[in-house]
Order: C-alpha cells, then sequence, then structure tokens
C-alpha cells in the first residue's frame, strides 16, 4: 500500500494541473487515471482517420487571449486558428441555401436568444427559456444552440448560471488538437493510468483510497472527476458526502453535447477552411437542427454536432444511429450524392462513458449556487476541482485547469 501526501483522482486538465503545481510543492503525490491516456474530456483521435488530428472532447481556445492553454499552445509552437467570430457562415433551410441576409436574420435571433436566456444582476433564478421568445421563426434553432453550448436545454439551464459565465468571445480552433495540448502542457507530470476509484474513506487518517489495483492512503485528495460520476454513486465515500455536496453534485450535472464526424474523398469544394453551417428544415418541425463545420481546419472532414434530447436518444440508438441521422441532414445541405464521398465516419460517446458520463456541467434552475458550494474543502481533506467549479469559466478546459491549480494550492497549504 503506497502512501503520498496528495493524491489526484483523475488526469485531465484539472488533474493534470493539479500534478504540476504539486511537482514543484516537494510534496509525494499521486495521479490515478482511470483511463489508459490522460486529458479526459480533452483528448485528440489521430488514429480513426489515419493521422488526422480529430478532437472528440473541447476544440475552442474559449476567451483566448486569457486563456492559459493559448499561451501553452505558443510556447510549444502548436498551431491555432484566430478566428474573429463563432458565427455560422451559412444557413440550409432544408436543401435551400439562405440568401445572407436570412442568414444574418437567424443568427441575429440566436445571439438575442442568448442575451434574453441570461438573467439580469438581481434577478431571482428561472429556467433560461422563461425569457425568451419561443414564437419566432429561429427559435429552435436558437434552442439548438443555447442547448449546446450549455450541454442542456434551455427549459434545465439556471439563468444565474448562464449569466455567470464570462466570455471574450475569442473561441480559436485548436488546428493541431486541444487534447493534444492539454496532454503537452502537462508532459512531465507522471500519472498512473488505468487505476479507477472505488471508494474514498475519510472516517480516519490518512485517507484511504481503494482503486482496481489495490488500496492507497493519502493525507489529502483532490478529486476531478465529473458531477455526474459524483452523483452516479460510481465512487463511493466513507462516511457520505456531506448533503450539500451531494445535491450541488446533482444540481449542476454533466449535459450531453456529442460529434458525429465524417471524412471525405476530398474537401468541400462549396466552402473555404473550417466554414460554420446550420442546417434547419422548416417544413419537419420535428426534426433537430444540426450545425456543422464544413472542411474542418482546412481537411476533408465534416464534422457535426448533436445536443441534449436529440443527442441523448441517438447515442442510446448506438452510432449507427447518430451517423445516420447527421448524414441525412449532410444530404440535405449538399445532395444525396455526398453519401457516396463518405470514406469513414465517427461519433462521439461521452454520456456512455462510464469515466465521463457527459459533455461539461450546467446548473439547473435553483442551482446557480452550486459551484460555489463544490468548491469548499470537504473536511478540509477533500478538494473538488474540474470545469463545474469554475465560477466564471465553466465547460471549459482552461476553467478546469485553474481550479486543478487552485485545489492544489489549498492541499500544499493544508500540509504546511
Amino acid at each position: 500500500m503506497g502512501e503520498y501526501d496528495v493524491i489526484v483522482i483523475g488526469a485531465g486538465a484539472a488533474g493534470l494541473a493539479a500534478g504540476e503545481r504539486l511537482a514543484a510543492s516537494g510534496l509525494s503525490f499521486a495521479v490515478l487515471e482511470a483511463k489508459e491516456r490522460v486529458g479526459g474530456r480533452a483528448w485528440t483521435d489521430r488514429h480513426v482517420f489515419g493521422g488526422i488530428p480529430f478532437d472528440r472532447g473541447c476544440h475552442w481556445l474559449h476567451s483566448a487571449s486569457r486563456n492559459p492553454f493559448r499561451e501553452a499552445a505558443d510556447r510549444l509552437g502548436m498551431r491555432y486558428m484566430v478566428r474573429s467570430t463563432r458565427r455560422s457562415a451559412d444557413l440550409f433551410l432544408g436543401s435551400t441555401k439562405a440568401d445572407a441576409q436570412t442568414a444574418r436574420e437567424a443568427w441575429n435571433a440566436v445571439e438575442a436568444a442568448f442575451e434574453a436566456a441570461a438573467a439580469a444582476p438581481g434577478e431571482p433564478d428561472r429556467p433560461a427559456i422563461a425569457g425568451c421568445d419561443t414564437s419566432g421563426p429561429w427559435w429552435r434553432l436558437a434552442r439548438h444552440w443555447l442547448t449546446l453550448l450549455s450541454a442542456l436545454p434551455p427549459e434545465r439551464i439556471s439563468a444565474l448560471d448562464l449569466a455567470a459565465y464570462s466570455d471574450t468571445y475569442e473561441n480559436w480552433p485548436v488546428s493541431d488538437g486541444y487534447g493534444a495540448l492539454v496532454a503537452r502542457t502537462s508532459a512531465h507530470v507522471p500519472v498512473h493510468l488505468g487505476v479507477e476509484v472505488r471508494s474514498i474513506e475519510m472516517r480516519d487518517t490518512p485517507i484511504r483510497i481503494e482503486t482496481n489495483r489495490g488500496a492507497l492512503r493519502a493525507g489529502h485528495v483532490i478529486l476531478t472527476v465529473s458531477t455526474n460520476v459524483i452523483a452516479s454513486g460510481a465512487i463511493r465515500f466513507l462516511p457520505d458526502l456531506p448533503a450539500d455536496v451531494s445535491e450541488a453534485a446533482a444540481g449542476c450535472p454533466t449535459g450531453l453535447a456529442e460529434k458525429v464526424a465524417f471524412l471525405l474523398d476530398a474537401p468541400l469544394a462549396e466552402f473555404g477552411e473550417n466554414v460554420y453551417v446550420d442546417t434547419l428544415d422548416p417544413d419537419r418541425p420535428d426534426r433537430p437542427p444540426v450545425n456543422f463545420v464544413a472542411n474542418h481546419l482546412g481537411w476533408p472532414l465534416v464534422v457535426g454536432q448533436l445536443c441534449g434530447e436529440t443527442a441523448e436518444a441517438l447515442e442510446g440508438e448506438g452510432e449507427a444511429a447518430m451517423t445516420a441521422f447527421a448524414l441525412e441532414a449532410l444530404k440535405d445541405m449538399l445532395g444525396s450524392g455526398i453519401a457516396k464521398r463518405v470514406r469513414t465516419a465517427t461519433a462521439t460517446h461521452w454520456g456512455s462513458d462510464p469515466h465521463v458520463l457527459g459533455a461539461y456541467s450546467c446548473a439547473t434552475p435553483g442551482h446557480a449556487g452550486a459551484r460555489a458550494v463544490l468548491r469548499r474543502p470537504v473536511g478540509e481533506r477533500l478538494f473538488i476541482a474540474g470545469e463545474a467549479v469554475s465560477e466564471t469559466a465553466f465547460s471549459t478546459a482552461h476553467g478546469a485547469r485553474e481550479t486543478g491549480l487552485a485545489a492544489a494550492a489549498q492541499a500544499i497549504a493544508a500540509r504546511s
């Protein structure tokens, strides 16, 4: 049985950052990761498309000018694209490409919905949808984007939590892969892979951590798993977590946002590099919108994004259903012949991944204070980190990193 000053559970952006700070502290520590790779929800897959970097999880450097991973990319010589906007350039209404004015009107409606959905300072919490005009012609598209960027539908988004997110609107895609950037930033941190934590026993000192590879002991623990994993009971806490912490994890769940990607025989001549395209079928109100990135980072890739109830239902049916749904929207947009140009396809499965159980966190109505609860130490010996506990940068890799560094600082202070 190994014994450490601090054990970090999870080697995503938060856990790796915690490991960086602990490595510089002189304390003994171990970073445990259930998967056979680091990065958590930051994962650049270079195998599925024959060497082309495909981010299965996070991909954009949000608030890039103040994002520490942008600074790391510059230091490491990793490429990213500087974009002035993440607005969709084109809109397809069924098989018809909308004119530029119509496309602008649609996106203006999307942005107006985001402004209306967030609560103003001093307002009580409410569902985000309560502030929105749901009667307009572009509501379905706005609802899709609200759901995609929060991973929960607007009926389940806390308006106060939505308003707390701080954004410079600089969202720059990482050409060399955000997951690869996260891994390289913390490459010097030793990580024990394939170690699943089954219980954390805090009744005695030191804390006892049971894993699939035996028991460990630590004076302090930094827990960086998702709120859905905490709420699921996959890790047993002895004694149980305080009721307010359990309620906070359940009240700030990780929702669903999945990707479907198609490798084509060549880039699409109709579009430039990394062009964002929305699809909406006005004649089929039961069919959810899909947004695509055409010629993804200059590669012959088209990446579609599913979210919320749509992602949940399709992922439950399996990858074939996910790719078929996205391909139908792609055929509407580009014609049925596009199917013959598909060389291979893949879909993400964050919702069913047992070590993740969702995409990124979103507080539900009435639980806007959940993140603050999760930030508080549990018994002065357990510290929770990850994007879900970030005050203003939740749902981002850089928010996760900042909380990992903060949790490690707390653990170091507690050991001194």
